[in-house]
């Protein structure tokens, strides 16, 4: 049995990491940390469990196994690499830090220390992307040669403790990045995992097109970013994310074969469309993504402490989202210095 700390007492402790533990045979929630204390102590008083009046005394606790980082994102790093010098496990929330130099130096002490480091990046667990890595491999479509991905919606306000205008996400100082952190990590590291090649080159434009902060004047961080990424392997193609979808939710991947086209999430009746050559289509029924509104097991907590007690690598490890990061980082210098930037020059 693992005993868990949360540190970071918000919407996404609440909705995901909180029920996943609880749900879970091998954890207990044993303890909660909130740089606004009567949130951990709201915790501690609906699950049981300590409230800790400062972080340092939560990892100073020798008895905690592990943590959940669920703080803003500025914090995530300094945070992150705290718990792991104190001996904890770390299950981290993306992005993963605010630059790239942290999150290498998070990836080495969590190597240095022998303790497990992942971070939530729950797109690669849905059914539908599981099941496209499987037949993306079979050669179903053929070589891919473009792509598209989208993750789009109106806006973090309502996912958030404190909702509307006020929220950390439209605070430059918390957030560092806008949309491209809350949404562009997600389906830059689906890319990578789906295509299975490293990025080389991003060309990115980013902008605040419509956002407004609690003085009504547009947000200091980017409320769309519209990135094209290119693959060692000459592959490439187009990634969305935008705060800015006043309508359904968006979470579509689309990748063009040499044999066929593979959509997923990008139809109302199936998660996964794949058309080949041949005028055959192939229907999917998986399960539906997750959306703000509509939460489902995300098989993050699942696996983070499957990684624990079998001491296996997974997927969601920090040492894999490093490739991801960098092209992350790299979109970022580009939309700054309006150039293309290589990844891993």
């Amino acid at each position: 049995m693992l005993t868990i700390g949360i540190i970071g007492c918000g919407k996404i402790a609440q909705v995901r990491h909180i029920p996943e533990y609880l749900a879970h045979d091998e954890a207990q929630v044993v303890a909660f940390y909130d740089k606004t204390p009567e949130r951990a102590q709201a915790m501690a008083a609906k699950y049981g469990g300590q409230a800790y009046d400062s972080l340092q005394a939560l990892l100073e606790n020798d008895a905690i196994d592990a943590v959940s980082v669920c703080v803003a994102n500025h914090m995530h790093a300094e945070v992150t690499m705290a718990a792991l010098r104190a001996g904890k496990h770390v299950l981290c929330e993306k992005p993963m830090a605010t630059t790239f130099a942290d999150c290498q130096a998070m990836v080495n002490l969590a190597e240095s220390t022998g303790k497990k480091l992942v971070i939530g990046h729950n797109q690669l667990l849905t059914p539908a992307h599981r099941r496209a890595k499987e037949l993306i491999e079979q050669g179903l479509i053929g070589e891919i040669l473009t792509f598209r991905s989208t993750f789009g919606h109106g806006g973090p306000e309502t996912w958030s403790i404190d909702p509307g205008p006020g929220t950390w996400f439209f605070n430059k100082e918390a957030a560092v990045l806008g949309a491209m952190a809350d949404l562009g990590v997600h389906k830059t590291y689906l890319l990578r995992y789906l295509i299975g090649q490293k990025f080389v080159e991003a060309t990115a434009k980013f902008a605040t097109l419509h956002k407004r902060d609690t003085s009504n004047e547009l947000i200091k961080v980017e409320d769309n970013a519209l990135c094209i990424y290119r693959m060692e392997n000459g592959v490439m193609g187009t990634m969305t994310a935008s705060w800015t979808y006043y309508g359904a939710e968006d979470n579509s991947t689309v990748l063009y074969g040499t044999k066929g086209i593979m959509r997923i999430y990008d139809d109302p009746r199936y998660s996964m469309v794949i058309t080949l050559n041949s005028g055959e289509s192939i229907y999917f029924n998986l399960e539906s993504i997750q959306t703000n509104e509509s939460q489902t097991k995300s098989g993050v907590i699942d696996a983070f402490i499957e990684t624990i007690l079998e001491d296996k690598e997974t997927e969601l490890s920090g040492r894999n989202a490093l490739d991801s990061m960098e092209a992350v980082f790299a979109a970022f210098e580009s939309a700054e210095q309006n150039r293309s930037v290589r990844i891993g020059k």
